[in-house]
């Protein structure tokens, strides 16, 4: 069992972490951190470098350190990759990545002080390290969750189905909206967009099987309502989604950024809007009902502008990761992860192109 022997053995916070910027910090991160005993040495000489607001060690009867680091969330991953390269062969190395709700007392900005030349190149360094998003690892747990094929998430799509069938039949765009909060199909958008990035195949092809059944599905159900369903086509929240311009193509570009921006920012809550703009879901809806009435014609209008959004998410969510700076951690991974995503730019701009001739073609008719 753990029994502390050394409670509370705070390192007195150093000059260079005192001058931590806290304006502009995200949210907090704590850090749990198990490391054999013989490491003590190294990783007090590491913690040294790191830019933590506050550092907790206790030692237990089985020979192992326990460390905490109370972190901003956008240094966050600086420290893990530092951690893991150093400590990832040792046999008790393990981290715990946790969200702060809050600390007490409040963290301000300290008072600036002038800063010698050594100083100040080391701050110049720190800066260069800065990334104004969470974790690569933790990214990747929040994506991960929502690309697993569960009982939840097929429940959610045929629900989320019938809500917007519902919406579009009785031309209420309410109800449409509720359908877009769902959302079930955006998650495994933004995980192919991820996987990518990573180059991450098993996350690809789970991301890929996520999105095909949620899409089938929600096809399944449409069809079977556009046949036994009478409705009339010229409805105009079902006429509206078979007509695609260059503003839709602009408006799924941004959404897909702003959904990626959401998930690396940690904002959940922004997911929310993002889903009602870039509404993938009642398209497919609309072609399944077009084609269950034997509307073939208006059902690839409604296919157009579906592949429009899935297009554009995953154009952009891939050059936002990018920009991002979302990257593997060893470099043979990052070569392999280059190579993918090259490729996946290439395919999906090359689709974008296609898309805006058809788009161009289909305005002159």
């Amino acid at each position: 069992s753990r029994v502390p022997l050394l409670l509370g053995r705070l390192w007195e916070t150093k000059p260079k972490v005192e001058r931590i910027h806290f304006e502009g910090i995200m949210a907090l991160r704590l850090l749990e951190i198990v490391l054999p005993e013989d490491t003590e040495k190294d990783i007090d000489g590491i913690l040294e470098e790191f830019q933590v607001i506050q550092v907790w060690s206790e030692k237990s009867l089985d020979k192992r350190i326990f460390i905490k680091l109370l972190v901003p969330a956008e240094k966050t991953e600086y420290v893990l990759d530092v951690l893991e390269k150093r400590f990832s062969t040792r046999e008790a190395f393990r981290i715990v990545l946790l969200p702060v709700e809050a600390a007490v007392p409040r963290l301000e900005e300290p008072e600036p002080e002038p800063l010698h030349q050594e100083a100040q190149a080391s701050s110049e360094e720190a800066a260069q390290t800065q990334i104004d998003r969470i974790s690569r690892e933790e990214l990747y747990n929040d994506i991960h969750d929502v690309t697993q094929l569960s009982r939840v998430y097929l429940a959610m799509v045929v629900l989320s189905s019938l809500v917007a069938a519902i919406g579009v039949l009785r031309d209420n765009v309410a109800i449409i909206i509720g359908a877009m909060v769902i959302a079930p199909l955006l998650g495994p958008n933004v995980a192919l967009s991820l996987a990518t990035t990573l180059g991450d195949q098993e996350l690809a092809r789970t991301a890929l099987k996520t999105a095909a059944v949620g899409t089938l599905i929600a096809l399944a159900v449409s069809v079977c309502l556009g046949i036994f369903v009478p409705f009339d086509t010229t409805i105009h929240e079902l006429t509206s989604r078979t007509e695609v311009g260059i503003g839709d193509i602009v408006l799924a570009l941004a959404s897909g950024t702003a959904g990626a921006l959401s998930f690396t920012a940690g904002l959940s809550i922004a997911l929310i809007g993002v889903m009602v703009a870039v509404a993938l879901l009642p398209p497919v809806v609309v072609f399944g009902l077009l084609i269950g009435a034997g509307e073939i014609g208006m059902a690839m209008g409604a296919l157009l502008l579906s592949m429009t959004n899935i297009i554009c998410v995953n154009l952009s969510g891939v050059a936002t990761f990018l920009v991002q700076g979302v990257r593997p951690l060893s470099w043979w991974e990052a070569t392999s992860a280059k190579k993918a995503t090259r490729k996946a730019m290439m395919i999906w701009g090359l689709l974008l192109v296609v898309l805006i001739l058809l788009v161009l073609l289909s305005q002159k008719r």
